[in-house]
């Protein structure tokens, strides 16, 4: 920690600067924070002559948050080793549901809400929320939705969520239980050994599972008899994806991505307005971008071949402002077609390879993508962007679906390509966002690309420290996931070098579907 929390600056006592959470908030019981959190207020203004004054919202107005509770009863004291014993693993309601559903096992404890986590919130619309529910909110709002966006703006499409989630209690809870998950990660030590913990402070384990379930629940209910789109229905789903990654990055997210996808091909309920219509947009996109990248370490047709994105110029254009990861479209292009030709070579369906022209064609299209030119001439809305760092990260992916796409190409003619050109340059670009940039949250699919192809020690080494990095700045379990593949790959590939080229068909069999973005 370089400075002192917010919580200790705010009690007025000196920090010890140790860790996070520092020593004197563990000791008092406090939650420790960096910075001062977001204040809600009756009104839109705080003071002055708006003061107390209020805009009417259709959204907030029939805000049914009042149902948003938890129970009061408190557990027993529960020791991370103790948890499972004392918890009771309620059986899921969703049998017979589609598979993206279903989830079993989920444990829903009761916590009481703590003194420390009260806000002022007064406005009506959050009135039926308790401190606990309230700090969350806040807490997506200060955290998620800067985490999960390239460059954090007032159109954040991830915080237009929260007018949507104040009058729908199933995405609320989908929206608390991603905030309280995160939560949860900072007790997480970063480790690459295969044994798995709970984390060091139950409560907010137990916060996450609770909105997780409820939000689970929830959306089986909505389901039922569901004929048209509902956009709070797709964003719930949309947010479980997230909060897979959160978890662990395996075996939920494709079920959850397939649920959306199927959602999305329903006619829409209701014509909507400017700031919906910008929010469905902006999920379909991310969807398709999830699909992209996903289906590179999964299982050959783990995902299917529908289309996951209406093919329109307005839905295709590049806006970094409402783009989780900042992966020119013109890449995922790509690599959707890269991976559809390795699941066919996988299956060995000759008669249904594209030619190997093809695929050559693909890879000088992404060999030649001008990322500079991408990154200079995106449209800017609120955020200046650094064309710099942006046309690096675009960079990063253009380098990635090249090692990837090659790898293809070799399975396709029965040849070994050296790419360790390609993997040097593409390590020194990440090392350099690490140290420059804001943008090494964006780039998780390219570093574990590049884990999968380097051979010297030295590069591994970096990509592991990357990876801790990564790790803090985002505390998606994913990650460690990621560091625990690649160490288990490079064992592999030191035993026997001829597994070094077949990755791209190799890490689709593990015991696990990944998603490492």
């Amino acid at each position: 920690m370089i400075q002192a929390c917010y919580t200790c600056r705010r009690r007025h006592v000196q920090c010890d600067r140790s860790a996070v959470p520092c020593a004197k908030c563990q000791k008092a019981g406090l939650l420790c924070l960096d910075k001062r959190p977001v204040r809600w207020v009756q009104g839109v203004a705080i003071r002055g002559g708006m003061r107390g004054r209020s805009f009417e919202n259709s959204f907030v107005s029939a805000s049914p948050v009042s149902k948003i509770e938890i129970s009061p009863t408190p557990p027993s004291n529960l020791s991370s080793k103790s948890d499972k014993q004392h918890l009771a693993k309620l059986p899921t309601p969703l049998s017979g549901l589609s598979p993206f559903l279903q989830a079993s096992n989920i444990v829903v404890p009761t916590r009481p809400p703590s003194p420390s986590l009260c806000l002022s919130i007064n406005d009506a619309a959050l009135a039926g929320l308790n401190s606990t529910a309230r700090y969350y909110l806040d807490y997506y709002n200060d955290r998620i939705c800067e985490l999960f966006i390239v460059y954090d703006s007032h159109t954040n499409p991830f915080r237009n969520l929260i007018p949507l989630a104040l009058s729908d209690t199933v995405l609320l809870d989908a929206l608390l239980g991603l905030a309280a998950r995160h939560r949860a990660n900072f007790d997480h030590p970063f480790s690459t050994s295969g044994t798995e913990e709970l984390p060091t402070s139950a409560e907010t384990h137990h916060d996450a599972l609770h909105f997780k379930h409820r939000a689970i629940q929830g959306l089986a209910q909505a389901l039922n008899g569901q004929k048209a789109y509902r956009d709070t229905t797709v964003a719930t789903i949309f947010l479980l994806v997230f909060l897979d990654l959160l978890e662990s990055g395996c075996d939920q997210w494709n079920y959850h991505l397939e649920g959306a996808k199927s959602l999305m091909a329903l006619t829409p309920s209701e014509d909507p307005g400017h700031t919906i219509q910008r929010i469905r947009q902006f999920i379909t996109k991310q969807i398709h971008l999830i699909e992209a990248l996903g289906a590179t370490f999964v299982r050959p047709h783990l995902l299917s071949q529908s289309n996951s994105i209406d093919q329109s110029t307005g839905l295709l254009e590049d806006v970094v402002e409402e783009s989780f990861l900042g992966c020119p479209e013109y890449i995922l292009t790509s690599l959707q077609f890269l991976s559809t030709q390795r699941d066919i070579i996988a299956h060995g369906n000759v008669s249904d390879q594209a030619p190997i022209s093809d695929v050559l064609s693909v890879l000088n299209g992404v060999k030649e993508f001008e990322c500079y030119f991408w990154a200079s001439s995106l449209r800017q809305q609120s955020v200046m962007h650094n064309v710099d760092d942006l046309s690096k990260l675009a960079r990063t992916y253009q380098l990635g679906a090249l090692l990837y796409g090659q790898r293809v190409l070799d399975a396709l003619q029965n040849t070994e390509t050296c790419q360790e050109f390609i993997v040097s340059e593409l390590v020194s670009l990440v090392e350099h966002l690490e140290a420059g940039s804001t943008l090494l949250k964006c780039i998780l699919w390219p570093i574990t690309v590049a884990g999968l192809e380097c051979q010297e020690q030295s590069q591994r080494d970096l990509l592991i420290r990357l990876l801790e990095t990564f790790w803090r700045e985002t505390h998606c379990l994913n990650v460690m996931n990621a560091a625990k593949i690649l160490k288990a790959h490079w064992i592999k590939v030191d035993e026997n070098k001829s597994v070094a080229t077949h990755w791209i068909f190799e890490i689709g069999r593990l015991s696990h579907d990944w998603l490492l973005i």
